[in-house]
């Protein structure tokens, strides 16, 4: 937990929104980068508040001890509205994963080679964060990933939250296949501050080696969800343990990285670009409703307040860092409304309504062409979150699975 005053401090400061990002490397080398950039007068910092409340809450009911035979919520929902247009896969290859049109195999494949999409397609919209600690069932993955599929044109998950259920991850790994869906798997250090995420981290480490189809649809592994800023592990540590995971997966082409915010990296005398120097990706946290100038109240062909410090951050701060390197923003998002106190902005002028909601991510839309042009391959970007049953105010869907409004964003352009 990162206090409020802290977040106070940051706002008052005139620190804005942070972008991050994210690109796939396969051999363990160090990474050149540019110097730490000082924290300048506008630098795209997003002083965020934490929204932890209810991921605490679910995780405190929802991570069961491991047994030998796999249990798994009664979690349900409504069927799915479908978005209204959906486009074709224009742009990109059909035979390779994920790519929209591309039927897997029914016979997993001997090799890799010539498996994965060049990620060079890979920008614009990819998929939605998908929170697990409800521990959904095999059946509920299988309805929501081909709803992210067929009625979205999804070809990604990102992964939020923890569900310590035995062979869980399988479940995921089968529905992704299955649905034709690429995955950012999570080794999720919750805010407890105990040792669970070891376990959580042998596990999944395992499950990627056993089970045949899991290298198959894992595009990445991430090593936390913010531990920088929750202070989980100091960064020289954190930077071992990408390392350790890079060595365990080399042999899988599974790339490893951390998913957290600019302001994550340069805290701390910038303490956490040491990691920035190992990982494979760097999967970006964009949240701008959290800062100092954040609002989307101007009209989308203006000069809008939260475009042009989420483009400052990227060209500034994660194409220098990336140095090449895969771009995505993975936690990345606006709110349909505040719930608790600790989600209150930290700018007058942002709101947290349907109406922002949607244009925040028409925002993105609209910019598809400058996503394409980001150095890397271009930047892909994910919807934080699938549903607000799993993150309330942020879902695309309502918790009982209806659309909370038109979402059928570029996949190419």
């Amino acid at each position: 937990m990162v206090s409020l005053t802290l977040f106070t401090l940051l706002a008052l400061s005139g620190l804005s929104s942070f972008v991050q990002a994210a690109h796939i490397k396969l051999a363990h080398v160090h990474h050149a980068r540019a110097p730490a950039p000082a924290p300048i007068g506008s630098p795209a910092t997003h002083a965020r508040q934490r929204r932890c409340a209810a991921h605490r809450a679910h995780n405190s009911t929802a991570s069961v001890a491991r047994t030998s035979t796999h249990t798994t919520s009664t979690h349900t929902s409504a069927a799915p509205q479908k978005t209204p247009a959906k486009q074709t896969s224009s742009g990109a290859s059909s035979g390779c994963f994920p790519a929209l049109g591309f039927e897997t195999p029914a016979n997993v494949p001997d090799s890799l080679d010539g498996w994965w999409c060049d990620d060079k397609t890979e920008y614009a919209f990819l998929g939605f964060s998908y929170e697990v600690s409800a521990c959904q069932s095999p059946s509920t993955l299988d309805k929501d990933f081909a709803n992210i599929r067929n009625n979205f044109n999804g070809r990604y998950i990102r992964l939020y939250g923890a569900c310590d259920n035995k062979g869980f991850y399988d479940d995921v790994v089968e529905a992704a296949y299955k649905n034709g869906l690429g995955v950012h798997a999570l080794i999720w250090f919750g805010f407890d501050g105990d040792n669970k995420w070891e376990t959580r981290r042998d596990a999944l480490l395992s499950t990627l080696h056993s089970n045949p189809k899991a290298k198959f649809v894992t595009r990445a592994v991430q090593f936390g969800s913010e531990p920088l800023l929750d202070g989980v592990l100091p960064a020289s540590q954190l930077a071992a343990q990408v390392r350790a995971a890079q060595d365990n997966l080399a042999g899988l082409k599974i790339p490893v990285t951390v998913s957290d915010m600019q302001w994550s990296f340069q805290m701390n005398g910038g303490a956490g670009l040491k990691v920035l120097d190992v990982v494979d990706v760097i999967d970006a946290h964009m949240l701008p409703f959290f800062g100092g100038d954040a609002t989307t109240r101007l009209p989308l062909g203006s000069p809008n307040a939260a475009w042009p410090s989420i483009k400052s951050s990227v060209d500034k701060f994660w194409v220098p860092q990336a140095n090449g390197r895969k771009i995505y923003f993975t936690e990345n998002g606006w709110p349909s409304g505040v719930h608790d106190e600790s989600q209150r902005p930290n700018s007058a002028g942002a709101q947290a309504s349907l109406a922002q909601e949607k244009d925040y991510f028409a925002l993105l839309d609209a910019n598809c062409a400058y996503f394409k042009s980001v150095p890397g391959g271009g930047l892909g970007w994910f919807a934080h979150i699938y549903s607000d049953a799993m993150e309330d105010g942020y879902g695309i869907l309502t918790a009982s699975g209806k659309l909370k409004f038109a979402f059928a964003p570029r996949t190419h352009c």
